[in-house]
Formats: C-alpha cells, sequence, structure tokens
C-alpha cells in the first residue's frame, strides 16, 4: 500500500513539469506575502521591510525562472530543476541568517510564519530530489 508522499511523489515523477508550476505559484505566492502583506503588517511580524523587500525581490526572480521553466517545455528538465533546488535551499539559508540576525526584533508570530515557510520550502525540496532521484539518467 503507497503512502500519500509516494504518490505524490509517483505523480510528480510521472510528469516533472508540475515540479516548475507548483515551485513557481509557490514562489508568487511568498513574493506576494511578503512584498505586500506582511510590510503592511511589519509591527506584527517585527521583519524590518527592507528584509521582507529582499525576499520577496529573491521570490519573484524564483517565479519567473520556475514558471519559464514550466512554459518552455525543456526535454532535459533535469539541470533546470536542480539549479530550483539549489536557489531553494539558498532561499532558505538566507531567510534563516535573517532570522537570526532579526531575532531580538521579531515576534512570535514572525518567527512562526518563516519557520513555517522554511518548512514548507524544506518539504518541496525534499520533493524535487525524490523526483531527480526517480528519473535518473
Amino acid at each position: 500500500m503507497a503512502t500519500t508522499l509516494q504518490i505524490m511523489t509517483n505523480k510528480l515523477a510521472a510528469s516533472p513539469k508540475r515540479l516548475f508550476i507548483i515551485d513557481g505559484l509557490g514562489a508568487l505566492l511568498t513574493a506576494l506575502l511578503l512584498g505586500v502583506v506582511l510590510v503592511r503588517f511589519e509591527v506584527l511580524f517585527g521583519m524590518p521591510k527592507t528584509a521582507l523587500y529582499l525576499l520577496s525581490m529573491i521570490a519573484i526572480v524564483y517565479t519567473i525562472y520556475s514558471l519559464c521553466c514550466y512554459l518552455f517545455n525543456f526535454s532535459n528538465w533535469r539541470p533546470y530543476l536542480k539549479v530550483i533546488i539549489f536557489a531553494n535551499a539558498l532561499y532558505c539559508v538566507i531567510t534563516i541568517g535573517l532570522l537570526f540576525y532579526f531575532y531580538k526584533q521579531l515576534t512570535i508570530v514572525g518567527l512562526v510564519y518563516f519557520l513555517l515557510e522554511i518548512m514548507v520550502m524544506c518539504f518541496l525540496i525534499f520533493l524535487e530530489f525524490k523526483v531527480l532521484s526517480l528519473n535518473h539518467k
């Protein structure tokens, strides 16, 4: 009996192009949350606007990259997925660095938000690695 994670991974492995749209839409959501919502409620989260705008701009670049990968339908998608994996891991490292740097300013709500974001990103990275390993050449 296959687990939900195995079923999800197998579906994504059968159509790896889906990972690009998932990644791109997720990055777009992140960019909007950080660059529009969190900046308006900076006091509630504690992360300075400059850091929120930085993370939002990074997410916009990831959105463009991932959606282009999805739209252009590369036959050799593996190197492009590797770039996304590296970029997502780098985003997590930058976010963790900002959490440490601004720790004293962050509120509980801010910490929870960013820790949840990192957890979601780590899960996505895990799925992307699984799809790469199932489609090895």
